[in-house]
Parts: C-alpha cells; sequence; structure tokens
C-alpha cells in the first residue's frame, strides 16, 4: 500500500484515530492514538515515546524519545474498533533505526538473506485459549460444558464458541489475513485459527494484529483470549508453531525437491538450514519460549488428554509431533516456539540460527520417526538425542554462551533481552506459589 493509497483508505473507513503501533521486548503492543489529520506525522518524524517507560529499549529516563515511523503497507481498520485503525511502525532514534526494537532486528536480518537472492516465507499458527473468571477469581474454561477429556476437533466445543470465532474471523478477513480452518484444540477452551503464510515480516505484523484482535474481541464478549504457553498444569500448553521456508527473488521455493531421498521433500539447502536450527536450538528457546511459564510446556509427561504434544526433544521427523522440528513435506515446522514469544525477534533468530546451518553446512542427521515420550534418558543419550532447557534460566545461560545468535539478533538488543528476563527468573525465584505454602505450612 502506498501512501496515497494509505490516506485514501482512511478517508473511505472514515477513519478518526490512527493507533501508530509497534511491540516491547515481549512483543506487547504498544500505540499511541494519532488523529487522521496527522496520519502525515507518522509517516515522516513518527510518533514519540518515552523509550525508558518501555520494557527492552535500554534507555534511562535521561534518553531521547523513541520515534515510530509507520509502514504505510500495514495500515489496517480495526472491524472491532470503528473509527480507528493501526499502523505498524520500526523505531527510530536520532533518525535512524533503533537496533532495540524487534521489528528493526528482524528487518536487519531479511536484509542480510536479501543480499543472498533469498526471501523468508513463514506461516504462524496461532492457538490460543477462551477463558473467564470465577467469582473467586479462579480461571476456566469460558465454556463450562467443554470438559471432554479428550476435547481436541470436538464438535460441541467448538460451535458453543462460534460466536466469537466467527466474529473473530470475519475481522481479519475483513483486513485481507486469509483464515483457512478454524478448529479447537487439545486443551479444555483452546482453539487455533490458521491464517496463509506470507512474507516473513507480514507474517510477523499479522500475528500482532491476531493477538489484539483475538484478545479485544474476548473482553468486548466477556472472555479472555489468553496466549500464556500453559494456564492448566494438567493440560496440553499453547503453542504458537512457525513453518518455515525459503524462496529465491522470483519466489521459486529452495527448500521444497521432490526427489530428496529421505522422502521429505527437503533439498540440501534445507537440510543445512534445519542443522542450524538444531545446532542453535538450546539457545533458542530463550527467545522461542521466553517466559518462566513456557518451560512447564516443554517437558514430558501425560497430560488428561494422554499427550502434552510438547517438543522436548532436539531432533526433526517427518510428521512426528514429538521433535522439536516436523517435516511437513518441503518446509519446516518450529514446534518449540509458544503463544508468549515475540514474532519478530524469534523470526529474526530462527533465521540467524538457519543462515548459519547453510553457511556451515550443518548435517541434521537422519530424521527420527518414534514416539520419543517412551523413550528412556538412556536411549535418548545413546542415539545423542538432546533435550531442550527446562527451565527459563537455563534458557538464558545458553543464549548468552551463544555468539552467533546474540550478534546477529544485534549484541544490546540481546544484552537487554538477557537482562529482562534475568529479572523475570529472579522475581520467579522469590515467588512462594499455593503449592509451596500448601505443601510445607504445616509438614515439619
Amino acid at each position: 500500500m502506498t501512501e496515497a493509497e494509505a490516506k485514501q483508505l482512511l478517508r473511505d473507513h472514515q477513519i478518526r484515530f490512527v493507533l501508530a503501533q509497534f511491540v516491547d521486548i515481549h512483543g506487547a503492543a504498544k500505540a499511541k492514538a494519532v488523529p487522521a489529520e496527522h496520519f502525515d506525522m507518522v509517516l515522516t518524524d513518527g510518533a514519540g515515546f518515552a523509550g525508558f517507560a518501555l520494557w527492552g529499549f535500554g534507555m534511562g529516563p535521561h534518553g531521547p524519545d523513541l520515534m515510530v515511523v509507520g509502514d504505510p503497507s500495514t495500515l489496517r481498520v480495526l472491524p472491532w474498533q470503528p473509527g480507528y485503525a493501526a499502523i505498524q511502525g520500526a523505531g527510530h532514534v536520532q533518525g535512524q533505526p533503533y537496533p532495540f526494537d524487534t521489528r528493526v532486528a528482524l528487518q536487519n536480518q531479511l536484509a542480510r538473506l536479501a543480499a543472498r537472492g533469498m526471501r523468508l516465507y513463514t506461516g504462524i499458527e496461532p492457538e490460543f485459549m477462551l477463558l473467564r473468571r470465577d467469582a473467586d477469581g479462579r480461571v476456566a474454561p469460558f465454556d463450562a460444558t467443554d470438559t471432554l477429556e479428550k476435547p481436541c476437533y470436538d464438535y460441541k466445543g467448538l460451535v458453543r464458541s462460534a460466536p466469537f470465532l466467527e466474529r473473530l474471523v470475519a475481522c481479519l478477513r475483513q483486513v485481507g489475513i486469509d483464515v483457512y480452518q478454524v478448529d479447537h484444540e487439545d486443551g479444555n477452551g483452546q482453539f487455533e485459527v490458521n491464517f496463509t503464510f506470507a512474507e516473513a515480516l507480514k507474517s510477523a505484523d499479522n500475528y500482532v494484529y491476531f493477538r489484539m484482535a483475538a484478545s479485544e474481541i474476548a473482553h468486548q464478549m466477556g472472555m479472555i483470549a489468553s496466549f500464556m504457553p500453559k494456564p492448566f498444569s494438567n493440560r496440553t500448553g499453547t503453542g504458537a508453531h512457525f513453518h518455515l521456508s525459503l524462496a529465491d527473488d522470483s519466489g521459486a521455493t529452495l527448500f521444497h525437491d521432490d526427489a530428496d531421498p529421505r522422502g521429505l521433500g527437503l533439498t540440501p539447502l534445507a537440510y543445512h538450514f534445519l542443522g542450524g536450527i538444531l545446532t542453535h536450538a538450546r539457545a533458542l528457546a530463550a527467545i522461542a519460549a521466553p517466559t518462566v511459564n513456557s518451560y512447564t510446556r516443554l517437558v514430558v509427561g501425560r497430560a488428561l488428554s494422554g499427550a502434552t504434544w510438547a517438543p522436548a526433544y532436539i531432533c526433526y521427523g517427518d510428521n512426528n509431533r514429538t521433535s522439536m522440528v516436523r517435516i511437513p513435506y518441503g518446509r519446516l515446522e518450529l514446534r518449540l516456539s509458544d503463544g508468549s514469544c515475540n514474532p519478530y525477534l524469534t523470526t529474526a533468530a530462527l533465521l540467524a540460527a538457519g543462515l548459519d546451518g547453510i553457511d556451515r553446512k550443518l548435517d541434521p542427521g537422519e530424521p527420527n520417526n518414534t514416539n520419543l515420550y517412551e523413550w528412556s534418558p538412556e536411549a535418548l543419550r545413546a542415539a545423542e538425542i538432546g533435550v531442550l532447557p527446562q527451565n527459563l534460566n537455563e534458557a538464558l545461560d545458553e543464549l548468552e554462551r551463544d555468539s552467533v545468535l546474540c550478534q546477529a539478533i544485534g549484541a544490546d538488543l540481546a544484552a537487554e533481552f538477557l537482562q529482562v528476563k534475568r529479572m523475570e527468573w529472579v522475581e520467579y525465584q522469590r515467588h512462594v506459589s499455593s503449592w509451596e505454602v500448601d505443601r510445607y505450612l504445616e509438614l515439619f
């Protein structure tokens, strides 16, 4: 969309305010409401923000303003909020793209890829839970009848949330996000809405827009749309699987090859990219699964439905959902990432890992198509199959040691991310949970 087309869109939809928008280091949407009459300012100087007031922008209270300059191609109306539109922007400081902005970090990685004559396409599969709080403040599925032990694809669970799902899909399709599938997932109150893949930056923008739409539409209907990785200890967690494929400048795929002797439809280039992801897997966990709660999802054990679907093992397989990377023929599906991830930072880190694999021609080894949940620790070690970090602190240690990822996303941004997340870990360590009180209060 050109600047002229963007302005016409504002007139056509009688837009009163444009949200000049970006995300913080956590991937949470931040914005200022700019009257439509001052839209030019968003496209030129940008909307100003005090960087010290934001998570992860590396500023003190004495620092310069963060100016978010809008990208007119991202302008979209907000169908659930009449009279408003939103535009994604990149942070600038003193006229230059700001390296602490995660959208800028992704743009830098994509420029590096473009210099090689390649593009990255991604498809992000967002899962979320529709919840409510009861009179005591406890969280439960919004639909009180959604109680099956194996609720995945359940007809009743799907149709009883149809008013929300239909409105969400209508809003997404109205702005060109092509939803092609909706289903009830394996947790009670859990859903997945699939939309078509796109170039990586647009996919990340779409995911941010999706979380905004789901959260606000749910709020208007008295629900909570939660992207928390694991709200319930005995139910499956909420993932955000990333499908990945490279193409050349003409759009022709560089990953798909029917002559693949392993029968997975991948080119040698794709296997090298995969090798990079597996090599950097433990460091990638810190970015793709970035919360304390993420690691309650990445452990092995039975849920009420029979499986956690957690990709705890560092390997790949054909249609093997117990491995970290699944190969749905001709592309890669990363199953590590969850609903709490920052899509820009996650995509940048995945691309950095994959390019390292290409540069070093890393070999991912042979695929594993067995149920890894049934393997003993001894068998895993004998097969040289690693396990993902089992808590956030462990993942942060791995990221800090991974100079390839830290340099690729930017040393300053990596240091800021590590600092913010170390603070989160310390706060968690100091927290006294109800489990601890129940277990220890009168034990001794």
